[in-house]
């Protein structure tokens, strides 16, 4: 599955990270393990196994958000969707070892209501909340990597 290449919203955006592929992989799936190194994520719980199907419940911003696991090819890409406060939201992550490190790719689409209604706050926001998502991961995956 892709992201919705015609919603009004859409971010695309990548960080190199100096960390092995199985701790990226983890981080990013330990969906109810977010909170600890997320600081814009308030709380996050998965309702069963980590497959197609799967519905996790998050909080970041002052949303509610339930998103649903769309694909998933371990360790390399998981993709799911979710739908907040008239927000329809499908988020694709890739990630591309190579030697030591790892290009993880990330892209999010927007669209609904509140999005056509403000466009470029919805890009905004969209754009700050994956470049600190990208981060934060970088910085756990490298520092859990130098704990070895």
């Amino acid at each position: 599955m892709d992201i919705d290449e015609n919603a009004p919203v859409i971010t695309r955006d990548e960080i190199l990270i100096d960390a092995p592929l199985d701790t990226i992989w983890s981080l990013q799936t330990g969906i109810s393990s977010w909170s600890e190194w997320q600081p814009d994520i308030d709380a996050s719980t998965i309702e069963g196994p980590l497959e197609v199907g799967t519905v996790f419940r998050w909080q970041t911003y002052g949303l509610s958000i339930e998103s649903t696991i769309q694909e998933i090819d371990a360790p390399r890409r998981i993709v799911w969707s979710g739908l907040a406060h008239g927000i329809t939201a499908i988020h694709a992550w890739t990630m591309t070892p190579s030697e030591d490190r790892v290009l993880v790719h990330t892209e999010e689409s927007w669209d609904g209501d509140p999005v056509r209604a403000e466009p470029e706050e919805m890009q905004q926001a969209l754009d700050g909340s994956l470049r600190a998502w990208l981060r934060s991961l970088k910085h756990k995956a490298e520092a859990q990597t130098q704990g070895r």
